[in-house]
């Protein structure tokens, strides 16, 4: 959530230049380095830190820092692994997982935090890592298991269709497998954390307006659009961990589809 400027014209309303801010160092560089880029390296600072001081300081019977860490490890472990992959195979994909979803909610929150106030994901670039890593991983595991031909033929030739459809399901199946897939994880992730930045920031920036700058008459406003901030950020609370979650089952989803016999 950028501020808004205020320059006596009236309401001016968020675009989409809120998530191109100026940049800080590398001006015109390939190193170009922004606020952006500075919300995510602190978030990834914190992440890594939390689980370094909660690794270093486990106790037989945790503590409250420790149980919440604790809690977070196993609901990815039983909630999202073992679910979709089974057990057997959970085992070898949890890292994955759980670095996928704890990377993505803490980035994600970087959105109603103050002086931050802009997600990490917000923008196109690391969602799209993290979508290209597990697509790696997709091909990977299937390739193992299966071989690339074979991998190719259960992905791309679906038993149990009678022949003379693989006409039109190869190529549906093709664009599923190597475009979609990857694509909408991470355009389904940053559209929801563009979406909720802009409500956000339409929210307090008619707060501010209407309590700063608009006629007395028109200050009541104020504190319905405060309100709607106030729910709208819970909002975006319940959006950021939805997402991780999302991504991440999403994740073991298609995992699971490249290791299984059948497609």
């Amino acid at each position: 959530m950028l501020p808004l400027a205020a320059d006596g014209g009236g309401f001016q309303p968020p675009t989409i230049n809120d998530f191109f801010p100026p940049p800080i160092l590398f001006s015109g560089t390939w190193f170009e380095f922004n606020r952006v880029e500075l919300v995510r390296i602190v978030a990834a600072l914190v992440i890594v830190s939390l689980f370094v001081v909660a690794a270093r300081r486990a106790k037989l019977v945790p503590g409250r820092f420790q149980s919440a860490i604790e809690w977070v490890l196993d609901f990815v472990r039983t909630g999202i692994a073992e679910d979709v992959l089974g057990k057997e195979n959970a085992k070898r994909y949890v890292p994955l997982l759980t670095t996928v979803f704890v990377a993505i909610l803490g980035f994600n929150l970087t959105g109603i935090v103050p002086f931050l106030n802009i997600a990490g994901t917000s923008r196109i670039g690391l969602p799209l890592l993290l979508a290209l890593w597990v697509y790696v991983m997709y091909l990977g595991a299937g390739i193992k298991k299966h071989g690339v031909g074979g991998f190719l033929k259960a992905s791309l030739f679906p038993p149990g269709v009678p022949p003379f459809l693989y006409v039109l399901l190869t190529p549906v199946e093709l664009l599923q497998v190597f475009v979609i897939r990857p694509a909408t994880l991470a355009l389904r992730l940053t559209a929801n954390m563009i979406a909720g930045h802009l409500m956000l920031v339409l929210c307090f920036g008619a707060t501010e307006y209407f309590l700063v700058e608009a006629a007395p008459a028109m200050k009541a406003f104020g504190v319905l659009t405060f309100l709607s901030g106030f729910v709208m950020t819970l909002f975006e609370v319940f959006v950021a961990a939805l997402q991780a979650y999302i991504f991440a089952v999403l994740a073991a989803v298609y995992l699971s589809l490249s290791i299984a016999d059948e497609h």
